[in-house]
């Protein structure tokens, strides 16, 4: 099934949904399957902020009354710590005083149950949109940029695609920009929702690739802590 070039964005990201109602939470997730790289379905607020340390996702898509942590408390807590992270509300309750709070949080999207599925993706769209504007067009250097929407690394105007496990690493690395990540933290966020069997030897792989096409200069290795991408 071919969908729109916006939505092919999230191919190789992650989202994490918070729906207490088995029934609509099935329903949505074989939705957004569709799209994204990996889908992240919890049933209660709790599990969600669980889930968001141990994966972090590119996109939240939450109910609002969840057991446990109300959906938009849990939004709150991970706003204090990541403002830009797109959010879709899917919720029965369309009161203001719910509105009002979603407005604060900075929602991209509200919609209100019972919801098409066109609507959903109209509404991945608006994503699409704040993940390109957060990220297409980034100059690393003079010389090298990043264009987040085609995941393509541009080197004196010579243009090399990335493979999703690279574009991912690096797309992590300019959200974490001059910070230092653990190998630890990088193959947690890349793999560790898989079972997989990847290794710090995986994760230097493909910091190899990068700087293949990137030069070595842009990712540094910190001796003894990790990496950092210094822009």
């Amino acid at each position: 099934m071919k969908h729109s070039a916006t939505l092919d964005l999230l191919s190789d990201k992650v989202v994490l949904y918070a729906e207490d109602e088995a029934g609509i939470r099935d329903v949505v997730v074989e939705i957004l399957e569709l799209f994204f790289h990996k889908v992240i379905a919890v049933k209660d607020g709790d599990e969600a902020l669980e889930q968001f340390e141990i994966t972090p996702p590119d996109i939240l898509i939450f109910d609002i009354c969840l057991p446990k942590t109300d959906g938009l408390d849990v939004i709150q807590k991970i706003r204090k710590k990541h403002k830009n992270i797109p959010v879709i509300i899917l919720s029965a309750h369309a009161g203001h005083e719910y509105l009002w709070r979603a407005v604060e949080l900075k929602i991209t999207k509200y919609l209100v149950k019972p919801f098409k599925k066109e609507d959903l993706e109209e509404a991945l769209r608006l994503c699409c949109e704040e993940l390109s504007g957060n990220q297409s067009s980034i100059m690393l250097t003079e010389t090298i940029f990043y264009d987040a929407s085609k995941k393509i690394v541009i080197v004196d105007g010579r243009e090399s695609k990335l493979p999703k496990s690279e574009s991912r690493l690096l797309e992590y690395l300019l959200e974490n920009k001059n910070k230092v990540i653990s190998c630890e933290v990088i193959e947690e966020y890349l793999w560790g929702y898989d079972g997989g069997s990847h290794s710090k030897e995986a994760v230097k792989a493909l910091i190899k690739e990068l700087r293949k096409k990137m030069g070595k200069d842009v990712i540094k290795n910190i001796y003894g802590l990790g990496y950092t991408l210094e822009i």
